[in-house]
């Protein structure tokens, strides 16, 4: 594969030089920004040889080229030159301010995707909590009116009581401003003294301004707009403070300015909003109550790969908080997550492609249980028909669980796992629950299964259209073969060949987990290659296996080793690292080194960069192309750094 011709077949895809504003790379894909995004051809850059995919999220175009990208974003350096683009801020925008404006709908979905990240693990951690107590109290096993039910009760509901705080710290990450000043903000907000005021009822008065009595507990958009707008006085703080004191100066002037705003209007406005956005939810139940579970059914994998799955989230989660139970989210995502499942189990049933198979079964399990991004970008958004299935699987679902009046009562990723979430108030909630699940699967499956799909090329079938089987591939890529049924051996063959079985041990001390568990559709769905993750507990990255460093990204978040028989394997230290270009990592190691088991290679800041809201999970994975060698991976586990991680055979 020539990846230079790569590179500039992307280019002139996205619209040619003049319309790139902003380009950088990580260690699988080329990011843009562009001038005019109506001149970039999609279709046409995902069509393009060595284009595994294309993501558009976040504010950045991002065409995933795998272990080779370097290849490609050099070629195209070489047409735009070294003054165009540059490295992207935390957020994704260009640092120089060239790129193009972000539309008002992706720059919105941006701040709530980076607002609410850091907080889903609080959110689902308490929704499953509630789920528990859930169960625990339809057995009979806990007393509503003893102390352990009301414990448990102030755990499952602390971290939405307390909503602004966490919210805050994602937004302060968002607009780039002091996440502890942001939190102290929120925590003005909740005082116990604001409470006793509320609770009081009478008239108050700040300088003699007239304040709106407000209760912020459980809100979501006042904080977002306080923290906001204290970005900014922040930002005039920094600059009208002498730099002798300006340790004191700067918080003072941002808190004292800040919070009386956030009183006065802010706060106001944006309970106002949560209202009218509640009241506006609930209206449109009451009229079609089938209607918005029927949307969401349906359409939840088209807003995954838009990118604009979160713009329903500040919704729910202000009527989850508000009521205790919520309808935009919850039923529409259970229809269509069992959906996906369903449909992609389908797959798996079919094909007689074997590596499509493992991939359909191990991936429609994971959707089934609510995780849905590996099937959806790892078969059935690339076998399409699938995709269709199960969007209609998801939307006859959704009917029903409209119609029945279905209602999540926790903040948990719907699916088989997080059924209890669906136990409430209404005995008949989960009865509901679960048929829709029913209905869900048994749609989707069928629709896949009578509509069928084209068995993908290179595996030694090629199927027709809806059989999932055929006749030979002439061709037979990725088995070490070549020709009508030859029996040559490429070269990387022939240098494994002789050796049994190698190991590959883990990089860093941590957590050993499934890629699927990886938050990044890109290495969970194994488009990449297989492999394993780590969530690190150390703080230096080593090499896992004997070898010559070919690649060592200048941001030190990802680096490629060629084995002596070889084998490449990518080490990739946490997702959307690119963006903080090098800060907090510390290179041990440079390219050529000759490396074995255990040497240096980065040292991290951890707490750091964890402290900035970035996830640091760090994926190993085999790379070569073709998977020559079968990778067999372990059980998630705790290990130490040199700990073997999984072997190829």
């Amino acid at each position: 594969m020539d990846y230079r011709k790569t590179g500039l077949e992307v280019l002139e895809a996205v619209g040619g030089k003049d319309n790139v504003a902003m380009l950088t790379h990580c260690a699988t894909r080329l990011r843009f920004g562009f001038r005019d995004k109506g001149k970039v051809d999609r279709e046409r850059v995902e069509k393009i040889p060595g284009v595994i995919s294309v993501v558009d999220k976040g504010g950045q175009f991002q065409v995933v080229i795998g272990n080779e990208v370097q290849t490609a974003y050099r070629a195209i350096k070489e047409i735009t030159g070294e003054g165009q683009g540059g490295g992207s801020q935390p957020d994704g925008s260009h640092a120089g301010g060239s790129a193009e404006k972000e539309k008002w709908l992706t720059r919105i979905i941006s701040i709530i995707s980076t607002t609410f990240t850091p907080v889903i693990p609080a959110l689902v951690g308490g929704g499953m909590i509630k789920a528990v107590l859930a169960v625990l109290t339809l057995m009979n096993l806990v007393n509503t009116d003893g102390s352990t039910y009301q414990m448990l009760n102030m755990i499952s509901d602390g971290a939405f009581y307390f909503m602004p705080v966490l919210l805050a710290y994602g937004a302060a990450i968002k607009f780039e401003c002091s996440p502890i000043l942001a939190m102290t903000l929120a925590c003005t907000l909740l005082h116990p003294t604001w409470s006793g005021m509320l609770s009081a009822g009478a008239p108050i008065t700040f300088f003699g301004i007239p304040v709106i009595l407000s209760d912020y507990s459980y809100s979501v958009l006042p904080i977002i707009f306080t923290v906001w707008i204290m970005s900014h006085v922040e930002r005039f703080a920094e600059k009208v403070s002498p730099s002798m004191i300006k340790f004191f100066t700067k918080p003072l002037i941002t808190l004292f300015v800040t919070a009386p705003i956030a009183f006065l209007l802010v706060g106001p406005i944006g309970v106002f909003l949560n209202d009218v956005i509640a009241a506006g939810a609930e209206f449109i139940n009451g009229k079609a109550s089938w209607l918005i579970p029927a949307l969401m059914g349906a359409l939840q994998p088209v807003l995954v790969v838009s990118g604009t799955a979160w713009a329903m989230t500040p919704i729910a989660t202000m009527q989850l908080t508000k009521t205790g139970s919520e309808m935009i989210n919850g039923p529409g995502m259970l229809a269509s997550n069992v959906a996906q499942g369903g449909a992609t189990l389908a797959v798996a049933l079919k094909t007689k492609n074997q590596e499509l198979k493992q991939l359909a079964t191990s991936t429609g399990i994971t959707a089934v249980l609510g995780i849905t991004e590996p099937s959806l970008y790892g078969v059935t958004l690339k076998l399409k028909r699938p995709l269709i299935a199960s969007m209609i699987g998801g939307g006859i679902a959704g009917i029903y669980a409209g119609l029945s009046g279905l209602v999540r009562y926790a903040f948990v990723s719907p699916g088989l796992a997080a059924l209890p979430a669906f136990i409430g108030e209404n005995p008949m909630n989960i009865v509901h629950a679960v048929i829709t699940c029913v209905i869900a699967f048994a749609a989707a499956f069928a629709a896949a299964w009578l509509m069928g799909f084209e068995e993908p090329e290179g595996n030694g079938k090629e199927g027709k259209p809806g059989e999932g089987e055929g006749k030979e591939d002439k061709s037979m890529e990725g088995n070490g073969k070549e020709g009508k049924g030859g029996t040559e051996e490429s070269p990387t063959v022939k240098a494994a060949a002789g050796q049994k079985a190698f190991s590959i041990q883990s990089p860093v001390s941590g957590r050993a987990v499934p890629l699927s568990e990886v938050r990044d559709a890109v290495f969970s769905s194994g488009v990449l290659g297989k492999g394993m993750a780590v969530i690190p507990t150390g703080d230096t990255i080593v090499s896992p296996v004997k070898g010559r460093i070919t690649a060592f990204f200048e941001t030190k978040h990802a680096i490629g080793i060629t084995c002596e028989n070889g084998v490449e394997v990518l080490i990739h230290i946490g997702i959307d690292t690119v963006n903080l270009q090098g800060k907090h990592f510390t290179a041990l190691a440079s390219v050529d080194d000759l490396v074995e088991p255990g040497t240096p290679l980065v040292k991290i800041e951890r707490q750091a960069i964890l402290d900035l809201g970035y996830d640091l999970v760090t994926p190993v994975l085999v790379v070569n192309n073709g998977s020559l060698s079968e990778v067999l991976t372990t059980q998630p586990r705790d290990v130490e750094a040199g700990m073997e991680l999984m072997k190829l055979c």
